[in-house]
């Protein structure tokens, strides 16, 4: 599919990728990926290989960029200690207003704000990975070293259950 065909939140999504350098195809699924389990079926990969994109709320009221394997839960507590203040959940609005996308096809780049962001070391261990692009039907592939890539200031940790 062609960039001009991706839907516009794609696009954006699609234009950042390519300023970073990464050759990523978007792909467009019209049954959805809008869970790490129904784009694992889309793409043909283990589950584990979703990148989920979560937004919390800092106490400080900034976003929280949380990118972890689709098998995995995040645990708060560790967030907690990784970041050094409490989180909450955000709703669809504060995730809307932080990232410019829905929730359900949040990607790890291209948001409309700075976000803290947290990386789960699972995420490492794989030979490549799939991440939304920005709607509720639309992944990309990447390895684990462009997920890097695009978050530099990103830590990689412990978040997971």
């Amino acid at each position: 599919m062609s960039d001009i065909e991706l839907p516009p939140a794609s696009r954006r999504v699609y234009a950042v990728l390519q300023q970073h350098g990464i050759d990523a195809q978007v792909r467009e699924f019209p049954q959805g990926t809008r869970t790490a389990q129904d784009a694992a079926n889309a793409v043909g990969c283990e589950v584990a290989q979703i990148v989920k994109s979560i937004i919390f709320r800092a106490h400080d009221g900034r976003g929280v960029l949380v990118l972890t394997s689709g098998a995995n839960r995040v645990d708060e507590a560790k967030l907690v200690a990784l970041l050094g203040q409490p989180v909450g959940k955000a709703d669809a609005d504060f995730v809307r207003d932080v990232t410019g996308f829905a929730i359900g096809g949040v990607p790890p780049l291209a948001h409309a704000q700075p976000l803290l962001t947290l990386i789960d070391e699972d995420l490492l261990s794989y030979e490549f990975l799939w991440a939304a692009a920005g709607t509720p039907s639309t992944v990309f592939k990447l390895s684990p070293q462009d997920l890097l890539r695009l978050a530099p200031q990103g830590r990689v940790g412990a978040v997971k259950k």
